[in-house]
C-alpha cells in the first residue's frame, strides 16, 4: 500500500465533501476504497489468503445505488449524496469460514452502526437504521461494560418473559450479587475463575439454590453478549459447579392437617388454610382467589406470556364446609401465613399444603387432566389447544376429593 497515496486521496475526499461536489467525492472515493482494498489482498508473499487469526483484514467504503438512496429520509440524503453515497466499512473474518461485515457512520449528528453476515444484509440495516434516527429514535450502541449490558438485556429482553413477582426476586438477585461483584467491568474481560470464585463464594455461605439461580441470570446475560457479539464464548462453559438437588413439597399426615385447622379454629387463619389445603393453590396466588359460582378461580401465575389465565379449581367435600357464609376469601401476606402454620407445624413450610392437595387427589383417583387443571400444571402448547375441559367434568372429578 502508498501510504502517500491514501493520505492524499483521503484530502482529494474531505475537500470534495466540502464543496459539495458529489462527481469528484464519487471518483474519489472509489479510487481511495481500490487502493486500501489492495493493501488488504494479500500477504508479504504475494499470495491472496485470509489471515489465519480473527481479525479485520479489508478496510474500505460501501456504495450505495441510486434506489438504495431513494428509500433514505429525505433530511438524511442531502449529506449524504454529497459524501458520494458512501459509507466506511470493514469486514471481519473468524477462523477459516465465518465472517462478518459492518458498517458506521457518525456525522451530522448521526452515529449508526450496524453488522451482518454480508454486505447485502447490511445495506438493508443500515437504511432501516437511517429511517429509525431520522423519525427521532434512539438507535442505541450496545453496551460494554458489565452492569451496563446486563441492565440493557434484562430490560430489554429478559424481562418480557417473565413474570413481575419473578422479574423483582432476580433482579434482587443481580443487585446483590452480580453488580457489586462485577461492577461495569468490560463484559470482555470477565474470566471464568472470575465466575467460578463468585459462585465459590455463594455456596460456601450455604446458599446453593441462590448460587443456581445467580448462575442461571449470568448465563443468560453472557448469552446474550455473545448474539451482540461481544464476546465468542461463555465463560461459564469452563466453570465447575454442581447443580443442588431441588428440595420437594413434603405432604401433611392427615393428623397433621386436623391439627392446622383444629388449632386455628374461629380465626381467619382456618378458612385461609381449608382454601389453600383443597385448591393446592401456590402462596403467590392466594391474593387472586375468588369464589365464583361451584368453583375457586385464581390466576395462574405460571404463566410467562404476560397473558392472563385463570384456573378453576372445583369447591370440593372437604372444602365446602369451610365455606358456608363466605362470599369473599381475603388472605393476609403469605409470610404471615407461613409464620402462624410453622407455629403449629414446625416441619412443614407453606407450600406444603400444595403438596398435601395434589397427594390427596391421586389418592381419591382423580383424573390426571382435571388434576393438572387444578393445580395448574401444563400439558404443553398442543394440548392446551385442543383441550377444553367443561366445568360440569371438573366439578364431577372434584367431588372425588372426599376422605
Amino acid at each position: 500500500m502508498d501510504k502517500q497515496k491514501v493520505i492524499e486521496l483521503a484530502s482529494k475526499l474531505m475537500l470534495a465533501g466540502i464543496d459539495g461536489n458529489a462527481a469528484d467525492i464519487a471518483t474519489v472515493a472509489e479510487e481511495l476504497a481500490a487502493e486500501l482494498r489492495q493493501s488488504g489482498s494479500g500477504n508479504e508473499s504475494g499470495e491472496n489468503s485470509p489471515p489465519s487469526s480473527d481479525k479485520d483484514y479489508f478496510t474500505g467504503f460501501l456504495k450505495f445505488d441510486k434506489t438504495e438512496v431513494s428509500k433514505m429520509p429525505t433530511n438524511f440524503k442531502k449529506y449524504f449524496r454529497a459524501e458520494g453515497c458512501t459509507v466506511y466499512y470493514r469486514k471481519r473474518v473468524r477462523g477459516k469460514r465465518s465472517c462478518s461485515y459492518e458498517a458506521r457512520y457518525r456525522r451530522h449528528g448521526y452515529n449508526i452502526s450496524v453488522s451482518g453476515p454480508s454486505l447485502a444484509v447490511v445495506k438493508e440495516r443500515f437504511i432501516e437504521a437511517v429511517k429509525a434516527a431520522d423519525v427521532g429514535e434512539v438507535m442505541p450502541s450496545v453496551p460494554r461494560g458489565f452492569t451496563e449490558f446486563a441492565e440493557y438485556y434484562l430490560k430489554n429482553f429478559w424481562s418480557r418473559k417473565v413474570s413481575e413477582q419473578t422479574a423483582r426476586n432476580e433482579m434482587g438477585r443481580f443487585n446483590n450479587y452480580l453488580r457489586p461483584y462485577f461492577g461495569n467491568t468490560p463484559i470482555a474481560r470477565i474470566t471464568p475463575l472470575s465466575c467460578q470464585k463468585l459462585l465459590d463464594s455463594i455456596l460456601e455461605q450455604g446458599k446453593a439454590k441462590t448460587a443456581a439461580e445467580v448462575k442461571s441470570m449470568l448465563n443468560g446475560i453472557f448469552n446474550m453478549a455473545m448474539r451482540h457479539q461481544l464476546i465468542k464464548f461463555n465463560p461459564l462453559d469452563v466453570v465447575f459447579f454442581v447443580k443442588p438437588e431441588g428440595k420437594h413439597g413434603k405432604a401433611l399426615s392427615r393428623e397433621e392437617e386436623q391439627k392446622l385447622l383444629s388449632e386455628t379454629a374461629g380465626t381467619p387463619f382456618q378458612l385461609m388454610f381449608a382454601v389453600a389445603l383443597y385448591t393446592g393453590l401456590r402462596p403467590n396466588e392466594f391474593k387472586t382467589a375468588r369464589i365464583k359460582g361451584k368453583m375457586i378461580i385464581a390466576v395462574n401465575s405460571k404463566r410467562k406470556n404476560r397473558n392472563v389465565e385463570y384456573k378453576r379449581i372445583p369447591i370440593t367435600p372437604m372444602l365446602r364446609p369451610y365455606l358456608e357464609g363466605v362470599s369473599e376469601l381475603k388472605f393476609y401476606v403469605h409470610n404471615r401465613i407461613g409464620e402462624r402454620m410453622r407455629a403449629i407445624l414446625p416441619e412443614h413450610k407453606l407450600y406444603d399444603l400444595r403438596t398435601t392437595f395434589y397427594s390427596r387427589c391421586k389418592e381419591c383417583g382423580v383424573a390426571e387432566d382435571a388434576l393438572k387443571e387444578f393445580v395448574g400444571h401444563s400439558d404443553g402448547a398442543l394440548a392446551r389447544a385442543y383441550t377444553d375441559l367443561s366445568d360440569e367434568y371438573l366439578l364431577r372429578e372434584g367431588e372425588k376429593l372426599k376422605y
